[in-house]
C-alpha cells in the first residue's frame, strides 16, 4: 500500500513518500482555461501566470487561509500531485495524510477529506498542524514536559502549547505570509502611489523584509527617512548591520503609477517593509502571549526553559524570532527547514500509523 503525506498549505503544498522524504515542492496555485472548463498548469507554471493572464484564463488559489475555498480545483490540484508521485503506479489508491489547521471546523474537516478521496486516495486521515510540525521539527510531543511551536504559514498561523502527545492550549489565526505581501502592496499603494502585483510583494517581503527596523539596532537618536541614517551602532550586531547596509537595505521594485498610469520604478528600503507588516507581526505576538496566558504554569516553566520554536514559511522573515523574544520574553528559536516541518511530520506518522493512531488523526 502506497503512503503519501501532503502538507495543503495556502501558499505552497509540499508531498512526501517514506522512505524517499519529500519528493514535490510547489506553489497551490491552478490555470484554468474558462472556455472549455479544462485545468492548464498546477503548481510552478500556474504561478508564473498569476496577473499576467488573458480573460480565456483565469488562475485560482483553491485554498484559502488554510482551507479549501475552491472544492474542485482543489480536488484537481490533489489529483495532479497524486499521479505525479506516483507515477506508473498511479493505478494503485495511496493513503494520504493531510495536514490541516488546529482551528478548522468539522465542515472544512469533510471537504478536504472528499476531495482527497474524488481525487484518487484510498483513504484519507487528517492531522492537525501544529502536532505535525512539532514532530517535523523533531520536538518529542508524547514526553510529559511542554513543548510550544509556533507556525506561520501563508494563510494561517498556528500557535499550540504541546504535552503527551495532545494539545494543551492552541489559537489558530487566519493570517499569515499572504497578508504580509498584501500588508507591502497597500503600504506602497498608499505612500508612493503605485499599484503592485502579489508576485513583486512576495519578492519585497522575501528580498528585504525585516520583523525589526534596522533603527532599532541604534541607540536613540532623531534620524529622518527610512533607513538612511548611518549612526552608529551597538557592537554586538555591528557585523550584521554592516552586511545588511552593503546589501539588502534597499530594492527597485516596478509597478503602475496610480496616478499617470505609466510605469514606474522606484526605490524602497527594509524599514519601510517593517513598517508596512508590523501589525500583521503584532497580530501574531498577541496570539502567541495569549496561548501563554492560557498555558498551565507547570508547563509555562517547561517553556522558559526551552523557549518556543518558530516553523513554516513565514517564520523566514528575517529578525522574527527576534522580535517575539523582545515582546513575549521566551526565547525562540528557528526550528531546521522551517518550510518542510508540516510535511516531514506527516511522513513520521504515516512510518508509524499505528503509533499515532489513537492520539492523532480523525478518519474517514
Amino acid at each position: 500500500m502506497r503512503k503519501i503525506g501532503i502538507d495543503l498549505g495556502t501558499c505552497n503544498s509540499l508531498v512526501y513518500l517514506p522512505k524517499k522524504g519529500v519528493v514535490l515542492q510547489e506553489p497551490s496555485v491552478v490555470a484554468v482555461s474558462i472556455e472549455d472548463n479544462k485545468i492548464l498548469a498546477v503548481g510552478e507554471s500556474a504561478k508564473e501566470m498569476i496577473g499576467r493572464t488573458p480573460d480565456t484564463i483565469r488562475v485560482y488559489r483553491p485554498l484559502k487561509d488554510g482551507v479549501i475555498a475552491d472544492f474542485r480545483v482543489t480536488q484537481a490540484m490533489l489529483k495532479y500531485f497524486i499521479d505525479k508521485v506516483m507515477g506508473f503506479w498511479r493505478f494503485l489508491k495511496p493513503e494520504l495524510m493531510i495536514g490541516v489547521p488546529a482551528g478548522i471546523t468539522s465542515t472544512e474537516k469533510r471537504a478536504v477529506i472528499e476531495a482527497a478521496l474524488n481525487a484518487g486516495a484510498k483513504q484519507a486521515y487528517l492531522a492537525k498542524e501544529p502536532i505535525l510540525a512539532a514532530i517535523g521539527a523533531s520536538i518529542p510531543i508524547n514526553s510529559c514536559s511542554g513543548n510550544m511551536i509556533v507556525d506561520i504559514g501563508g494563510g494561517t498561523s498556528e500557535i499550540a502549547v504541546i504535552a503527551l502527545g495532545g494539545i494543551v492550549t492552541f489559537q489558530s489565526l487566519r493570517i499569515g505570509g499572504d497578508k504580509m505581501d498584501m500588508a507591502i502592496s497597500d503600504y506602497i499603494k498608499k505612500k508612493y502611489n503605485l499599484a503592485i502585483g502579489e508576485q513583486m510583494a512576495e519578492e519585497i517581503k522575501i528580498k528585504i523584509g525585516t520583523a525589526l527596523p534596522e533603527k532599532s539596532f541604534k541607540p536613540l537618536s532623531s534620524s529622518e527617512g527610512a533607513g538612511k541614517s548611518k549612526k552608529t551602532i551597538d557592537k554586538s550586531d555591528s557585523s550584521s548591520i554592516k552586511k545588511d547596509q552593503a546589501t539588502e537595505r534597499t530594492m527597485e521594485i516596478r509597478g503602475r503609477d496610480l496616478i499617470s498610469g505609466l510605469p514606474r520604478t522606484i526605490k524602497i528600503y527594509a524599514d519601510e517593509v517593517s513598517e508596512a507588516t508590523y501589525d500583521i507581526i503584532s497580530e501574531i505576538i498577541h496570539s502567541i502571549k495569549t496561548v501563554l496566558r492560557d498555558t498551565p504554569p507547570e508547563l509555562s516553566a517547561d517553556i522558559i526553559d526551552k523557549g518556543m520554536i518558530l516553523s513554516g514559511g513565514g517564520s523566514l522573515l528575517k529578525n522574527l524570532s527576534l522580535r517575539i523574544s523582545q515582546e513575549t520574553g521566551v526565547p525562540c528559536f528557528m526550528a531546521d527547514d522551517p518550510l518542510l516541518c508540516v510535511v516531514k511530520g506527516t511522513g513520521v506518522i504515516m512510518e508509524n500509523l499505528d503509533l499515532y493512531k489513537k492520539s492523532i488523526m480523525s478518519k474517514k
